[in-house]
């Protein structure tokens, strides 16, 4: 097992290995206390976080982030089924030697935490969800500019502003290029970006399927499982709108929602001291409970 690191800059902190059934898991961790685990978007790699947000989280989190298998760092066969996501976050969580940790995950990756929460529920003490979609189909569905620029070869400012923040929204714009220039900054041990065939590929892969696809009852399962789920979303979200959340505020007994005025798909990122906050606060303040 690697030995936890002990910097505590997502700036400068090195990129760390673990092997586990054949591949090497790429990750980085900072910080000290209980493990949070984040799981990255669609095209994202480890340097696809703002370390702000990763900075603030921090203080209160031993926090670890990663490369999907065969992506950015890490070798392997890349999927994104969202089973070989949880797989990914499960097989590094018993690499590290975690007991009970915080599954976190981004878009795609709070797909991923969703269903590593299903199939481990006994390792999960809470699920923080970011700009994702709960199982089954969209309704509303994601708006058509979403995979217009998502899938260009290469995003620049104006496309990151329109996917993840609020372009209609001064101060959202210009936190976009306030996290722009810190996501750039990192100097070194950079993850290469994901090739626009390696990523079209694993879409068409899954061509057909609902973004989301509840193949085992995921659903009832986080309605009555008493992990407390903390969803943090903006009220202009473009990839998982978010009244796909509304009609579960109810029937998922554990469900905390937030919506973020005037934010997209990545309020993390525009606000990340915030965002950190009510994470850690939620953490601290709500407790498993038994299940129905």
């Amino acid at each position: 097992m690697n030995t936890p690191a002990k910097i505590n800059s997502a700036r400068t902190v090195p990129t760390r290995f673990v092997e586990s059934r054949g591949r090497k898991l790429a990750y980085r961790e900072i910080g000290s206390g209980p493990p949070l685990l984040l799981c990255l978007r669609f095209r994202g790699i480890l340097d696809s976080w703002d370390p702000d947000f990763l900075d603030a989280l921090a203080r209160d989190f031993r926090v670890i982030t990663f490369d999907y298998s065969g992506l950015g760092q890490s070798t392997g066969n890349p999927s994104y089924q969202a089973e070989a996501l949880a797989a990914d976050a499960i097989d590094l969580a018993d690499s590290l030697g975690l007991g009970t940790f915080v599954i976190g995950g981004w878009s795609l990756g709070g797909i991923g935490a969703q269903v590593l929460a299903a199939q481990h529920p006994e390792r999960v003490s809470h699920v923080v969800l970011i700009g994702t979609s709960p199982p089954g189909p969209l309704d509303p569905p994601s708006e058509p500019i979403f995979l217009e620029r998502a899938l260009k070869p290469e995003n620049d400012l104006t496309d990151e502003t329109i996917l993840f923040f609020e372009p209609d929204a001064p101060e959202s714009r210009a936190a976009a290029a306030r996290s722009h220039d810190r996501i750039a900054a990192r100097a070194g041990d950079k993850s290469p970006p994901i090739p626009p065939e390696t990523y079209l590929r694993l879409l068409q892969e899954r061509a057909g399927e609902e973004i989301f696809p509840d193949r085992a009852g995921y659903g009832e399962f986080l309605a009555r499982c008493g992990i407390p789920i903390l969803v943090i979303t903006g009220d202009h979200e473009i990839v998982f709108p978010a009244p796909n959340w509304f009609a579960l505020s109810r029937r998922w007994k554990s469900l905390h929602l937030l919506v973020l005025p005037q934010m997209g798909h990545g309020p993390q990122h525009e606000v990340p001291e915030m965002a950190a906050e009510i994470i850690a606060s939620f953490v601290r303040n709500r407790v498993k409970t038994l299940a129905e």
